[in-house]
């Protein structure tokens, strides 16, 4: 049987990511609940798959949507994103949680054959990936990436990020990827099918917009976006919640009301909040396969 790796040091993560783990919606493998820099190449050797800064396990579920199978060499990461992100301190690489040589050291050890990642997109997240493609093509991989906001795939949020790829074998060089708008079926993907209808039948008001519209058009906004979504979207029935600042914004029932006397609900949503979007993810790896067939 072919196992995966996952390391991550968020406690509340960790419980999670075996909860998932042991109810067969990750691949299957160890979690390993110490610090990148305390992890060494031994550590990692032996495994199909190797998950870094693994949060609840999104990158291994978008790998099975996309139909990577489990038993193929790959490592994931999504290197943490407060030092490039605009809504930090944009410490940059002075930021002691700019972790990507840590990660990059094991990579440059065990050599996995493909390399998955993200970053947020932006000045501070193109910086952040010149970097990477630096230290990962002096190592003789080939390197891609593109610029996709899970509104991109139906969701109520624009949340634009950098999905970025590397092949030891020089596997798709010079190939163009192309997004689907009909990706495989969910018998065959095990993901909700999405179609350009979802969103285009919303027209100027798609649903992409939807988030942070004034008080105003509330009623629209959520009779618009509900009669738009097709039953296949995940995101076709939100809850909504009215903001401070005069704002509707969707959200997923079931993840409100926050309260002191409800941590896990706060544990929750900062999870969540560092999590990919699998079915983007998905979308990019689909499109990676076909440039870079087995």
């Amino acid at each position: 049987m072919h196992a995966a790796y996952y390391n991550e040091i968020d406690p509340y993560c960790v419980g999670w990511l075996r909860n998932l783990i042991t109810a067969g919606h990750i691949h299957a493998g160890d979690v390993d609940d110490r610090s990148i820099h305390d992890v060494r190449p031994v550590d990692v050797a032996g495994y199909t798959q190797a998950h870094f800064f693994a949060g609840i396990g999104l990158w291994s579920l978008a790998l099975r949507w996309a139909g990577w199978p489990d038993g193929r060499v790959v490592w994931t990461g999504s290197c943490p994103c407060q030092p490039f992100s605009n809504a930090g301190a944009r410490a940059g690489f002075a930021d002691p949680r700019h972790l990507w040589p840590e990660w990059f050291r094991l990579i440059r050890e065990r050599r996995p054959v493909a390399l998955c990642g993200e970053q947020v997109a932006g000045g501070g997240g193109l910086a952040w990936l010149d970097l990477v493609f630096a230290d990962l093509e002096g190592s003789g991989y080939s390197c891609g990436a593109v610029d996709f906001p899970s509104a991109g795939v139906g969701a109520p949020n624009i949340r634009q990020r950098l999905f970025w790829m590397g092949d030891a074998q020089g596997r798709g060089r010079g190939k163009h990827w192309v997004f689907s708008e009909a990706p495989a079926s969910r018998e065959a993907t095990r993901q909700p099918q999405f179609t350009g209808e979802d969103t285009s039948r919303l027209g100027n008001t798609g649903w992409a917009r939807l988030e942070g519209h004034s008080d105003p058009q509330r009623a629209d906004q959520r009779a618009a976006g509900q009669a738009g979504m097709a039953i296949s979207n995940p995101w076709w029935q939100p809850g909504w919640i009215d903001c401070a600042d005069g704002r509707c914004r969707p959200f997923e029932p079931g993840s409100l009301p926050l309260a002191a006397r409800h941590p896990g609900d706060v544990a929750k949503l900062r999870a969540y909040g560092n999590a990919i979007n699998p079915v983007a993810a998905a979308a990019v790896i689909r499109a990676w396969m076909e440039c870079a067939p087995c």
